[in-house]
């Protein structure tokens, strides 16, 4: 019989659950306020943005929640209904041809829903390699035997970055709640939500640092909003929140703070890559999803890169042999 991710029944997820819901109300409350009060152009369109980011993250916490509410199994249908969604902004938004249609029906309908099956079912071995290795291969066996060679190389190297992007490194968060980690008092759902507190944090923090006093930008041509203060002060605060957060998870305070940290710095990069394939492509958002804030892979973008970085330092030095 599968349980729920998360032990509802633990004083620690209450306490988890009330600063949550209290800290949005604050920023819905807030941001009412500065939308009444705010007089410049400028300092509307960063309330705005804020209160698009607060909308937006209404919806993820109660999304989020409802799947961590789930067994396991549960679980790994919300996060592969999330990976469909990515992988789907990602193809859309990169060039495709009639020669690709029986690969990308392969990666929607086959690969997507066997992957988060071997989550499903904690098969890790095949888990580890089924994207890396069987998918990697069976694409491009799938786009040759349609005859066009016009771009062939680039073809597949995005739909084979698309499935390892938005569905491979995804996986990995549901996966958490398979490994067998010591002592958590609020079960392995707080894995996830330490995961995405502080990566999701982060992204927030590195923004109002940035608007607060952010002067240099770290790559103009990738991401001209990036600065190097807000980097320093998002990742600096947001490891100390990871620090605060050390009850939901294995780590010692020091520990989380090194994790927190780790995560905010690959977080930081994911953000900044798949950035860069959208200056590429001429595009803004990679949807239209949420309100205010683009598509579903706009969203979790930072999570693609640290949610493996995350399982896998869990998986190697804090689950008993």
């Amino acid at each position: 019989m599968f349980t729920a991710s998360i032990n509802w029944s633990s004083q620690v997820s209450q306490n988890v659950m009330m600063v949550v819901f209290g800290v949005l109300v604050v920023a819905s409350v807030v941001g009412f306020i500065l939308s009444k009060t705010a007089k410049s152009e400028s300092g509307k369109a960063t309330v705005s943005n804020l209160n698009a980011r607060t909308k937006s993250w209404w919806v993820m916490v109660l999304v989020i929640i409802g799947a961590l509410s789930l067994s396991s199994p549960g679980t790994a249908i919300v996060f592969g209904l999330v990976s469909f969604l990515a992988l789907r902004e990602f193809l859309t938004a990169t060039p495709t041809r009639r020669a690709d249609h029986w690969a990308l029906f392969v990666s929607f309908f086959i690969i997507v829903p066997y992957q988060f099956y071997l989550v499903a079912v904690n098969w890790y071995g095949m888990f580890a390699i089924m994207i890396p290795v069987y998918a990697f291969v069976l694409i491009p066996m799938l786009t040759v035997l349609q005859g066009d060679v016009q771009d062939f190389l680039e073809r597949n190297a995005r739909t084979q970055w698309g499935l390892m992007v938005c569905v491979y490194f995804i996986s990995h968060i549901p996966m958490i709640m398979n490994l067998n980690v010591e002592t958590m008092r609020m079960g392995p759902g707080g894995l996830v939500l330490f995961l995405i507190a502080v990566t999701q944090g982060s992204d927030v923090l590195q923004y109002v640092w940035g608007k607060l006093c952010g002067k240099r930008p770290i790559v103009p041509k990738v991401s001209p909003k990036k600065t190097v203060e807000g980097f320093i002060g998002g990742v600096a605060t947001a490891s100390l929140i990871g620090a605060g957060m050390f009850r939901l998870t294995p780590f010692s305070p020091g520990q989380a703070f090194l994790v927190a940290m780790l995560l905010c710095i690959t977080g930081f990069f994911g953000g900044l890559v798949m950035s860069a394939i959208k200056r590429e492509r001429g595009i803004k958002d990679w949807g239209t999803l949420i309100e205010g804030h683009g598509g579903m892979l706009d969203r979790i973008d930072s999570l693609c890169f640290s949610a493996p970085v995350f399982f896998h330092v869990l998986r190697y030095f804090f689950q008993p042999d």
